[in-house]
């Protein structure tokens, strides 16, 4: 090697390395099942999150953001890979999007972030279950910590009665310790990394189990929700009387339980304050993360972003879980926080698609081609900036809800309709589809309906429904659905 290429290469190195120092760091932090119940989407008048509202008044909190399916493998798989589960055919909890040939390739948002400096740090879950966490052929992390859990559980389920004994019908509070459980040593652990001071520019994610369920909290957090004064979720009674039967496919059989279970089993308040519990124990450790990064120097030159993989209903449309295109199943906490970014409460519709292209043009990266969302700059140097498209949710092939500023509009696999006016029917009580006097609202939104509705990728599992649009048949889990086939109560 000549001296000239020699200083050519050191000055591209060092070059590189101060470009490197001068990128700002990422802080991720990801909360399952999370909905609208934070203090600064006011989803319910009672919650009360202080660490992620502080969070939020610091930076930009978009209070129109969806996810873009309402189901955790396809979501998180949507986010990382910047792709819409229309195009990958991710749909179900199964498969891993790596074990779909086309796709095993794909460069992700911590890769790419990787491919441009960052050391990528991961606990908890970012992605679904224990994807992207396989020690050997782990391609998305440097670091990996510890995995996801909603442990320590009870000796004896909590909930009696249930309709069948899943692990997922149960919540409450029972003796154990905050620093027990699994969320308590994710937040650890992330407070252990900023602690050891690593170099920049870093991409830390953390991603908390609660309030998935089983939801249990410990008493402190069930003592700030006195059941006594305890506001219940508003609901209408029939609600889905004005809702077509496909609605109901969306979550045909599943281990969530029907507020007619809660109801005949004194159990609404019960999942409602352990839902609110867990959310503010969550809160704290978030608390406890935050404080880390700014005891550390790091506040200054750290980007935050904070969201969930989708909402959650309790009781709302009667049912529980998410698994719907209504705002309870698709409405998500998202704030950005940091360098570069204004402060503001954003109305306009945005998407967890729109997180990938959002950070790199935040840390100063090229625009990576192929990605299906559109960055948030706008909206995060000026709240109040118009946003060319709505926020788009699909949950199966050909089941899509479209979420404009004003308007929420959905269209099932066999052309079935809703809409509703989100304006002066927040609860989505009143369906308008069937009026004249919106067919000119409901062509606008149709027209954003992705015009790829992939079936579903092979190996797909857990959570399918397909349609058969000649012969009108419909599969739930690869079993027939019959139109006279009574709605299960499970």
């Amino acid at each position: 090697m000549t001296s000239l290429l020699k200083i050519a290469l050191l000055a591209t190195l060092v070059s590189s390395s101060a470009t490197a120092k001068t990128k700002p760091n990422i802080l991720f932090i990801a909360i399952d099942d999370q909905n609208d119940w934070i203090g600064c989407l006011g989803g319910h008048p009672q919650i009360k999150t202080p660490n992620i509202d502080r969070l939020a008044a610091r930076g930009t909190v978009f209070l129109n953001a969806h996810c873009q399916s309402p189901l955790c493998n396809p979501s998180r798989t949507s986010l990382m890979t910047g792709l819409r589960p229309t195009t990958t055919g991710i749909y179900g909890l199964a498969p891993w999007f790596r074990d779909v040939p086309e796709f095993k390739d794909l460069l992700t948002l911590p890769q790419y972030l990787k491919s441009h400096g960052y050391k990528t740090l991961s606990a908890g879950k970012i992605y679904h279950g224990r994807y992207g966490r396989n020690r050997e052929k782990n391609q998305e992390f440097d670091v990996i910590g510890p995995g996801a859990t909603g442990a320590p559980f009870p000796k004896e389920r909590l909930v009696k009665n249930t309709p069948q004994p899943h692990r997922l019908v149960d919540w409450g509070t029972f003796p154990h310790r905050d620093e027990d459980k699994g969320d308590y040593k994710i937040a650890s652990w992330a407070v252990e990394q900023l602690d050891a001071k690593p170099e920049g520019p870093f991409f830390l994610s953390a991603g908390f189990f609660l309030p998935h369920v089983p939801c249990f909290a410990t008493q402190k957090w069930f003592d700030l929700y006195p059941e006594e004064t305890l506001k219940l979720p508003e609901i209408r009674r029939n609600d889905r009387k004005d809702t077509p039967r496909f609605s109901w496919y969306m979550h045909w059989s599943l281990p969530e339980v029907r507020l007619k279970f809660l109801e005949e089993n004194n159990e609404w308040k019960n999942l409602t304050r352990s839902y609110l519990a867990c959310t503010s124990f969550v809160d704290a450790q978030v608390g406890r993360v935050l404080e880390a990064l700014e005891r550390n120097g790091f506040a200054d030159n750290t980007i935050v972003v904070l969201w969930s993989d989708h909402g959650w209903h309790i009781g709302e449309k009667e049912i529980t879980g998410k698994n719907t295109l209504w705002d309870d199943g698709t409405r998500v906490p998202l704030i950005f926080a940091g360098p570069g970014i204004g402060t503001g409460r954003c109305n306009q519709p945005a998407e967890l698609l729109d997180i990938y292209p959002s950070l790199n043009a935040l840390c100063g990266l090229p625009a990576k081609q192929g990605l299906e969302g559109i960055s948030l700059m706008p909206q995060l140097k000026n709240a109040e900036a118009k946003r060319r498209r709505p926020a788009i949710t699909c949950h199966n092939h050909d089941n899509n809800g479209v979420r404009s500023e004003k308007w929420r509009y959905i269209r099932y696999a066999d052309g079935s309709e809703e809409l509703y006016n989100m304006e002066k029917d927040p609860n989505e009580w009143t369906n308008l589809a069937g009026s004249a006097e919106y067919q000119s609202v409901i062509a606008e939104h149709r027209k954003w309906i992705p015009e790829n509705n992939r079936k579903p990728a092979p190996g797909s599992r857990a959570r399918i429904l397909t349609y058969d649009a000649e012969t009108g048949a419909v599969t739930w889990e690869g079993k027939p659905v019959k139109p006279s086939d009574p709605v299960p109560e499970i």
